[in-house]
């Protein structure tokens, strides 16, 4: 009977630990490409049986077509960059006014009762109802754009920062009071870790609004982006151009939610998730 040495069996178990994971790799990538791979073949099958004019609704390859042609013009360079550079600096200004504000809202009972109706009403009219008032304001351009993200992301992104706050055990707060810890040490150290899984949760939710405000502001408000490509498309008749610029808009959100928001948020909550609220 072989003797199996210590290293031997490291490296088998390294060698099992690998091949599962590929094939959980495997498996969550199927489970993910499968349902679109589907939706795909409905379509063209849809299409083809139905024979439906191209301006009515394109085939499979006419909407492959159109995204090789805004390829190769640039276009498609010109808008996705002036959308995702707006959407950057919307979502940054969000960050810098909104995580504050939403803390401070969580360390204060009587700020956050008396804001927290305003949040409320706030969060249902955030983004794209603003648009006509922001082009009042800003006119037509980059800074209404990014200020409807900014708004659509803000008040998301407070309200689950307060919230986050309103969540961490009151054995923390007391254990940094009685050390003497400072408002700004305490906001660092304390506060904003533990509000952290909440916060990056709004983050998510904030900018999936934001996203869509994105688009609908840029129908309406700038010529250049993924919004005002669909809104060109349309007045041509360019039924294959409006399909794949959503096909565009729907896999850039796809691409930033699995690979950057929804690991962000899990790691988060591995890390810094805590559990049961007491009263202060």
């Amino acid at each position: 009977m072989p003797v199996v040495t210590a290293p031997t069996a490291r490296r088998r178990a390294l060698l099992t630990a690998r091949r599962r994971g590929l094939l959980s790799t495997a498996t969550g990538a199927l489970w993910f490409f499968g349902p679109l791979a589907a939706l795909v073949a409905a379509w063209a099958v849809a299409v083809r049986v139905s024979g439906v004019e191209m301006r009515v609704f394109p085939q499979v390859t006419d909407v492959l077509g159109a995204l090789g042609d805004l390829w190769s013009s640039g276009d498609l360079f010109r808008h996705l960059g002036a959308s995702l550079r707006r959407a950057g600096l919307g979502m940054a200004l969000a960050l810098v006014t909104g995580l504050p504000f939403g803390v401070a809202l969580g360390a204060s009972r009587v700020l956050s009762a008396f804001f927290l109706p305003l949040l409320r009403f706030s969060v249902a009219l955030a983004g794209i109802a603003w648009i006509p008032i922001a082009t009042l304001w800003f006119g037509y351009g980059d800074r209404a754009v990014i200020f409807i993200v900014w708004n659509a992301m803000f008040f998301a992104l407070t309200y689950n920062a307060m919230l986050g706050v309103r969540q961490i055990p009151v054995e923390v707060l007391r254990a940094a009071r009685s050390m003497g810890t400072g408002r700004l040490r305490m906001f660092w150290e304390v506060l904003l870790p533990g509000a952290l899984p909440s916060i990056v949760t709004g983050l998510r939710v904030g900018l999936g609004y934001g996203w869509r405000g994105l688009v609908a502001a840029e129908i309406i408000a700038t010529n250049a982006g993924l919004g005002y490509a669909l809104f060109q498309a349309q007045k041509y008749f360019q039924t294959d151009v409006i399909i794949a610029s959503m096909v565009i808009i729907g896999v850039l959100w796809l691409l930033m939610d699995r690979l950057l928001l929804a690991p962000l948020e899990r790691r988060t909550v591995e890390r810094w998730g805590m559990t049961g609220a007491g009263d202060r």
